[in-house]
């Protein structure tokens, strides 16, 4: 017999999703791939209480462009650390080639009902 998914196992298949897709996102730097990732109205916070936040789909794509990481300069690892509600808190490591910083993440990234980001705000610190 099989029993439905309680909610904080789809929660985490909601994240894990979203991480697969940001990921691609951020190796193709597709402007539709990473629109795809966030709602019409979203906020993404390069830092916390981010003075200039990326608004909107719109806005999302052009700062992510702006700020762009190429596919080959980069690797990340990630783990979700928990959920509450349509809240999830994912750490992650991202390393850098060429000699730049390996950076440790934490992001509070806020779901809709659809899977999609309405909020993401990242905190990154540079190992030393």
């Amino acid at each position: 017999m099989t029993h439905p998914a309680s909610a904080r196992d789809l929660a985490r298949e909601t994240v894990h999703a979203w991480m697969e897709k940001y990921q691609a996102a951020w190796t193709s730097n597709d402007a539709d791939d990473i629109r795809a990732l966030f709602t019409s109205d979203a906020v993404y916070e390069t830092r916390p209480h981010d003075p200039e936040p990326w608004k909107g789909q719109d806005g999302i794509v052009a700062g992510w462009l702006a700020a762009r990481d190429e596919p080959a300069d980069w690797t990340f690892s990630w783990e979700l650390l928990g959920t509450d509600g349509g809240t999830a808190f994912v750490k992650g490591v991202t390393t850098y080639s060429g000699g730049r910083p390996t950076y440790d993440n934490l992001w509070v990234i806020g779901f809709d009902g659809s899977g999609r980001a309405r909020s993401f705000t990242e905190w990154f610190m540079a190992r030393t």
